[in-house]
C-alpha cells in the first residue's frame, strides 16, 4: 500500500470519528498562573523519564496514564463532576484549590510508583504547597487530590505490571528473534498489563503480517531495505528527520499533547480531561498492540533481510551486513507499537477537538527539529512511513498498527470522559 493510499485511509478514519459539534473552550486569561495539569505532566516526565529512565514509550505509559487519570478526576469532581469520573468523584464543594488537587493527586500517585525518588518528589511537592494560600481551600483540594490517588494507586496493584516474561522467540522463517546490537528480549509484559479503559487487549486482534513467501510481503522488504538502511541513498533528508524525530525515545507525543493544550487555550479543566484521554488511549493502544505482537511474533526487518536465503522467497535476497538507520527496538515487528499509539491517540484527539484538522507541532531532541502538522491524520500517515524509513518496521506492520489504534482510540472515546448531561 503507498503512502498516498495510507494517508487517505487515515484521513477517512479520523473524518468518520469527527463530532457533530466541536468543542468549545474558553481562552486562559491573559497572565494567569502556570496550568497545574500541565506542570505536574512535566513533573512526572522528570520522575519517569529523566530519573527513572523508563525509555519506551509503551513502559512509560503507564505511569502517564495514572497520573493523568488521578488528576482528571480531582479536578472533574471539584468542579462538579461534569464529565463521568474515571475511578471516583470524591465529595467537593466546588470551593477546594484546584492546584492543591492536581498537585496532591500526581505527588502522591508518582510516590507510589517511584519510592526511590521519595525524597525529590516530596521536596517538589511542599514546594508547590508553598506557593498556594493556606486555607480550607488549600486543604479541601488536598483531600480531594489523595483520595483520587489512592483510587488509583488501589485500582492499579498487581496489574502486571514489571512481570518479567520475554517474548516468544522461534527459529523458523518469520518467527521472531532479538536483535542486534544488544540482542535484548525484554517488555513483553506490556501485552498482558490490565488495560486502562479498553475491556480485553485481545479485542482488536489484527489479520497478521504477510506470509513470507507472498509478493506482499517481498514488496515489504524491498521497500525498507531501501529506504531504512543506515546507508541508504534513497531516503530524502526530510524522510531522514522524519524517521529520526518520531523514533525519539523521549517520546514526542507528550510534547504534542502539551502544544495542543497550550495553543488550544484549554483551561485546567479540559486538560485534565484531555491529557487524561491522551495517556489513556495511548497506553491502551500499546498495551493491545504488544498482545498482538506476541501472538504473532514476527521477526524485524535486521532479521529478515539478513536471513532472506532461508525465507523461502525468491523475490528477496539477503544483505549479511544490512543495518537500520536506528537501533531496533526489542520487541517483534508486527504490528507497530508507535502507528498503534500514535493512531489511538489521533483518533482521540480528533474526537476531542470535533475535528481533524487541528495544527500542533512538537521538538525532537533526537532529530534537533521541530515537525508541524495541520491535522491529525497528517500525523498518523507520516509516522507509517516514518517506521519504514527508520529501517525498523515492514509497512504492513505500520499500516495495520493503525487499524489497531484507531480501534482503541474510538473505543475509549464512546465509552470514557463523556459529558453527564
Amino acid at each position: 500500500m503507498g503512502l498516498t493510499m495510507v494517508k487517505a485511509r487515515c484521513a477517512a478514519v479520523l473524518a468518520a470519528l469527527t463530532l457533530t459539534a466541536p468543542l468549545v473552550v474558553a481562552p486562559s486569561a491573559a497572565g494567569a498562573a502556570p496550568n497545574a495539569v500541565v506542570v505536574w505532566d512535566l513533573n512526572a516526565q522528570t520522575a519517569i523519564w529523566d530519573v527513572a529512565h523508563q525509555a519506551p514509550p509503551q513502559i512509560a505509559g503507564r505511569g502517564f496514564a495514572m497520573v493523568s487519570g488521578a488528576v482528571y478526576d480531582a479536578v472533574n469532581a471539584i468542579e462538579g463532576t461534569p464529565y463521568e469520573p474515571y475511578l471516583v468523584a470524591p465529595r467537593a464543594g466546588g470551593r477546594e484549590s484546584v492546584d492543591a488537587a492536581v498537585g496532591t493527586a500526581a505527588y502522591r500517585v508518582l510516590d507510589a510508583i517511584f519510592p526511590e525518588q521519595r525524597e525529590r518528589l516530596r521536596v517538589q511537592y511542599d514546594e508547590w504547597l508553598a506557593g498556594l494560600p493556606d486555607g480550607p481551600a488549600k486543604r479541601g483540594g488536598i483531600r480531594v487530590g489523595a483520595q483520587a490517588a489512592a483510587a488509583m494507586i488501589a485500582d492499579r496493584r498487581d496489574d502486571g505490571a514489571f512481570d518479567p516474561r520475554p517474548w516468544t522467540v522461534g527459529t523458523e522463517p518469520g518467527q521472531y528473534r532479538p536483535t542486534p546490537p544488544a540482542f535484548e528480549n525484554t517488555g513483553a509484559w506490556v501485552g498482558f498489563l490490565k488495560p486502562f479503559a479498553v475491556p480485553d487487549a485481545t479485542m482488536f486482534r489484527t489479520p497478521g503480517p504477510p506470509a513470507v513467501t507472498s509478493r506482499a510481503y517481498a514488496r515489504d522488504v524491498e521497500e525498507v531495505k531501501r529506504l531504512g538502511s543506515a546507508t541508504s541513498t534513497a531516503r530524502t533528508a526530510d524522510q531522514t528527520e522524519a524517521a529520526l524525530w518520531w523514533h525519539d525515545r523521549r517520546s514526542v507525543s507528550w510534547e504534542m499533547k502539551r502544544d495542543l493544550a497550550r495553543t488550544q487555550k484549554l483551561g485546567v479543566l479540559e486538560t485534565a480531561r484531555f491529557y487524561a484521554l491522551a495517556d489513556f488511549a495511548g497506553t491502551d493502544g500499546a498495551i493491545a498492540c504488544a498482545n498482538d505482537k506476541e501472538f504473532w511474533h514476527f521477526w524485524r526487518p535486521v532479521t529478515a533481510i539478513r536471513e532472506a536465503g532461508t525465507d523461502g522467497n525468491p523475490a528477496t535476497e539477503p544483505d549479511p551486513g544490512w543495518t537500520p538507520l536506528v537501533v531496533t527496538p526489542p520487541n517483534p515487528d508486527y504490528p507497530s507499537g508507535h502507528t498503534c499509539r500514535t493512531a489511538a491517540q489521533m483518533t482521540a484527539y480528533a474526537h476531542f477537538f470535533g475535528r481533524d484538522k487541528v495544527p500542533f507541532s512538537a521538538y525532537s531532541v533526537d532529530s534537533g527539529t521541530t515537525r508541524h502538522f495541520g491535522s491529525f491524520s497528517q500525523a498518523t500517515a507520516e509516522v507509517v512511513g516514518a517506521r519504514v524509513w527508520a529501517g525498523i518496521h515492514f509497512r504492513s506492520a505500520d499500516v495495520d498498527g493503525t487499524t489497531l489504534g484507531t480501534g482503541v482510540g474510538k473505543y475509549i472515546t464512546r465509552h470514557y470522559f463523556k459529558p453527564r448531561h
